[in-house]
């Protein structure tokens, strides 16, 4: 059984990682769509780089497991991240929730296989 809870942990994981470092990586080498995109969704742009970091030190800090507080930190900033940018494309309507939608699934699977597969 906890063979089963690691991989399905390490799948959720490594399929939410795949999502975040796509989008850390948009942030950072397509910053002119991305701005335009922050703009119609009113947020301000300089968030843009900081939050590209966030993501990635908030996938280290999944990962390493160095820090029990600094992961949960870094699974409750997700999911914030996620659950606000589902909610601004709904809120414009431009269809673009569904990455999301799945991020936050991904997210909530592996932060309860986290418990399961480490226990």
């Amino acid at each position: 059984m906890e063979n089963k809870n690691r991989i399905i942990y390490l799948v959720s994981t490594g399929l939410l990682t795949a999502l975040m470092l796509m989008s850390a990586g948009m942030y950072i080498f397509n910053y002119e769509m991305v701005r335009e995109t922050f703009t119609t969704l009113g947020y301000p742009t300089y968030i843009i780089y900081p939050l590209a970091l966030a993501k990635i030190l908030g996938l280290v800090a999944i990962w390493t497991r160095k820090s029990p507080l600094l992961k949960e930190w870094a699974y409750a900033g997700f999911f914030f991240d996620f659950v606000l940018a589902a909610a601004a494309h709904i809120s414009i309507g431009d269809g673009e929730y569904a990455p999301a939608l799945v991020a936050i699934v991904l997210l909530v699977i592996s932060r309860v296989y986290d418990n399961k597969a480490f226990a």
